[in-house]
């Protein structure tokens, strides 16, 4: 049976989309269909979680609108993800970022920038 899931599951998965860590600004353009019409809506934010691997990879991305913390989670392999831009590399200590939960104003989107 393992291997049945295996092979349907393997020709599911995306290639390119592993090239963000942890701690990276993010924009990510989904697929948004109301009625018969498609659009790309862009959501930008701080990845600050990344969970489970193959198929059923998911990331977390926060941003912050009007003062109100918003988060999204986000299949990887999702067909409904048009793309999935960097916009800012970091450097991060942690494996899952839940601290910034907690700040407030500047400081809740500050992660250390990686120097190019």
């Amino acid at each position: 049976m393992n291997s049945i899931i295996r092979e349907i599951s393997s020709k599911q998965l995306i290639s390119g989309r592993d090239h963000f860590k942890v701690g990276d600004g993010v924009k990510v353009h989904v697929k948004i269909r109301e009625g018969d019409k498609e659009r790309i809506q862009i959501f930008s934010g701080i990845v600050i979680a990344k969970k489970h691997s193959k198929i059923s990879e998911t990331f977390t991305v926060r941003r912050v609108i009007a003062g109100e913390g918003v988060e999204r989670v986000f299949p990887v392999h999702s067909p409904n993800i048009a793309k999935i831009e960097v916009e800012r590399d970091s450097v991060t200590v942690r494996a899952k970022l839940y601290y910034i939960r907690k700040r407030i104003g500047k400081d809740a989107m500050k992660v250390r920038e990686r120097k190019r």
